[in-house]
């Protein structure tokens, strides 16, 4: 952990103090157009919170049920794993479009693929072209996912960087919002439009992408590792700095990001997939990532996600409207707990976030197999309110630190250039993952019911204990900065010291300030 304290202390007197305390997101234009256009690459993860609750939605539809003639639990376990069997047909490329031709035009591909594939989701006339239209959906939404997550906290102004990547993971819930009550609106329509509306309307936010995706600044860490500094400076300058290329900041994060690209290509030689694995600090990033990959969906939640109405039936709900009805307002739930911990991240940090989620959610996952027990033992009605009740609960916790930090803190604890190829390990797991919870959860469901929540109520005592010893604090620390302290102070000297060294060399130039960088001066002096 010397590597933390040493970055702990750099950053105090480094990135904090340059940030000139006028310029903030209500009164700065050019910040308000920079998060305008990060709203657009946010909303990718809207495509996949759509599809999750869209699926749970249109298994209590009659008019799905009778059109694909009632699905057995293996086929509805095909029916919604498909789209993440698409997804990993996918993995091997993302990272090198993201790296190759830039993180704005494979979000750009990404979402010409799905825009495709919900077209012919909403034209299904049979279950195999509903399920081959599913495949492609995963296909183009892993383009878009490895890309976008990325771009957003390459590209978000410093002081607002860990709130803005902690929202992409929370606005999965604005999809299941849009896709639940979609679904429900379309309950009563007496044919397949019942059906085939929520499933064309998962194409909106990819359109939307299509046409404005061009105006969103690329990442100035992809133009520098592509020796286009000029380009990336300006990108900095403009949304950073007012448009000055000398301001502290400007100059700070653009020498900041050269010697960490730098170092990591010549001294620390990460290249390859190898180099995920190939020093110690690599492989604790691995091993961090690729958990909580694991426990964002091996945590109780696949249950609730894809297969609420089963879970309904059980406790004697069975009523197509309230089931669509819970759905709706565990969406909105979702939706509240997340964007309230995304707004937290800076103030709690990283490692209080993840341990309150794990303790929380194995307390109210435990309680909600007690309830579930007693109710399929003795029939209590107050044993199904309390099954529903323990679910909100225990999403509340989980929305604490698995709906936004796994995007965020996977993608800031990597150094650029293996950002794509990790980030894509991340995504390859959680597919991994929700293929195994998906056929395995219907099944297991039916056969064993309750018995098959304590699995998971032990799996989650194991999580608390993985958290508590591996997970790094990273609050307050830039992308490089954060990178650094898995890999040593030497790299944190460097790559820190050559930052401050550029402002230095920029603070003495013998040209005489302007007006405005006088302001800007003694403005940061007072702060």
């Amino acid at each position: 952990m010397a590597g933390g304290a040493v970055a702990s202390a750099a950053v105090d007197s480094g990135i904090n103090t340059l940030l000139d305390p006028r310029r903030k997101w209500y009164n700065n234009r050019r910040i308000i157009a920079l998060n305008g256009w990060i709203v657009l690459l946010l909303i990718t993860s809207s495509t996949n919170g759509y599809d999750g609750s869209m699926m749970n939605g249109l298994q209590s539809l009659p008019q799905w049920q009778n059109y694909f003639h009632h699905p057995s639990s293996s086929e509805l376990g095909l029916l919604n794993a498909i789209q993440n069997v698409g997804g990993l047909a996918a993995y091997p490329f993302a990272p090198y479009l993201s790296d190759g031709i830039g993180r704005r035009p494979t979000v750009f591909i990404g979402a010409v693929i799905m825009t495709i594939a919900t077209a012919l989701q909403g034209a299904a006339q049979s279950s195999g072209m509903f399920i081959g239209a599913r495949f492609l959906i995963g296909f183009g939404l892993t383009f878009a996912a490895n890309a976008a997550p990325m771009l957003v906290s390459e590209i978000a102004y410093p002081r607002y960087r860990a709130q803005l990547t902690a929202t992409y993971n929370s606005l999965w819930y604005s999809g299941a919002i849009v896709a639940a009550w979609t679904t429900f609106g379309t309950f009563k329509i007496n044919s397949t439009w019942a059906w085939r509306i929520p499933s064309v309307l998962q194409g909106l936010p990819s359109i939307l992408q299509i046409v404005l995706i061009w105006f969103v600044p690329e990442s100035p860490r992809y133009l520098i590792s592509k020796g286009k500094n000029e380009k990336a400076l300006d990108v900095l300058a403009y949304y950073h700095g007012d448009g000055n290329r000398d301001d502290p900041l400007v100059q700070y994060e653009f020498n900041e990001i050269k010697t960490a690209i730098e170092y990591d290509r010549t001294v620390a030689a990460n290249v390859g997939w190898k180099s995920l694995f190939a020093t110690p600090g690599n492989r604790k990033r691995m091993r961090i990532i690729i958990a909580i990959a694991f426990f964002s969906q091996w945590s109780g939640n696949g249950l609730a996600s894809y297969y609420l109405n089963k879970i309904l039936d059980d406790i004697n709900i069975t009523d197509s409207t309230t089931q669509l009805l819970i759905n709706g307002i565990l969406a909105i739930w979702n939706l509240i707990c997340a964007l309230c911990a995304s707004a937290m991240v800076e103030r709690l940090g990283r490692r209080f976030m993840f341990m309150f989620s794990g303790i929380g959610m194995l307390v109210f996952f435990t309680a909600q197999t007690i309830a579930f027990s007693q109710f399929l033992m003795h029939g209590q009605p107050a044993a199904a309110h309390s099954v529903i009740a323990f679910i909100f609960l225990f999403y509340a916790c989980y929305d604490v630190a698995f709906t936004p930090l796994i995007v965020a803190y996977t993608v800031e604890i990597l150094p650029y250039p293996l950002r794509a190829k990790g980030f894509n390990v991340f995504n390859f797991t959680i597919s991994l993952a929700l293929i195994f919870n998906q056929y395995v959860n219907p099944i297991a469901l039916v056969h064993i019911t309750w018995k098959y929540y304590v699995v998971y109520c032990c799996w989650l005592a194991v999580e608390c204990v993985f958290l508590y010893f591996y997970v790094v604090e990273t609050k307050g620390l830039t992308l490089e900065e954060t990178a650094a302290i898995f890999d040593g102070e030497d790299a944190t000297n460097e790559i820190l010291g050559n930052g401050l060294n550029a402002v230095d060399r920029n603070e003495k130039q013998p040209d005489s300030p302007s007006l405005d960088e006088k302001e800007n001066t003694e403005s940061l002096e007072r702060a």
